[in-house]
């Protein structure tokens, strides 16, 4: 009896968390709606192009939740946490974001240029041997890695 009891607790608390996630998508499909909306009009009134607004605006604040469960991973001492969530967003927004998205209508995006594949590559290609020495991503790391980002983005503003 005390089994059947506990199961039905069980089953019970998950289709609370499903309706949690489920809100959870809602509001986040309203929030990424509300982002695009408002960043697409920002551009236009700012005179800025669709394609800066989307690499500085929108990819910060996409990239909002990941960077807060970094820096409290890294404070918690679990920085295989707060490494394998850059990773693996960064992944999944390339193959399964990209795949989605092109696989519902094609994707053409003639403004990216060849500077900002090249910049996502070296990027990708300086972080390997600084997280490879010893797995330690030291705080000056982060800060050139940020300097970076910095420059990158002071190259992008002009366009």
């Amino acid at each position: 009896m005390e089994y059947v009891v506990a199961e039905t607790e069980m089953v019970f608390q998950m289709m609370i968390d499903l309706v949690w996630i489920a809100l959870a998508l809602a509001l986040l499909f309203a929030g990424a709606e509300g982002l695009v909306r408002g960043s697409s009009a920002l551009a236009l009134r700012a005179g800025l192009s669709p394609l800066v607004v989307g690499l500085t605006i929108v990819a910060f604040g996409t990239s909002s939740p990941e960077l807060v469960v970094s820096v409290k991973a890294a404070i918690s001492q679990q920085g295989d946490i707060a490494v394998g969530n850059v990773i693996g967003s960064n992944v999944f927004n390339i193959l399964g974001i990209l795949g989605v998205a092109s696989s519902v209508s094609p994707i053409s995006a003639p403004g990216i240029s060849t500077f900002d594949y090249v910049t996502m590559l070296v990027f990708t290609a300086i972080l390997i041997p600084l997280l490879y020495t010893g797995r330690l991503l030291h705080r000056i790391e982060g800060g050139v890695l940020l300097l970076l980002y910095g420059v990158y983005e002071f190259f992008l503003w002009p366009a």
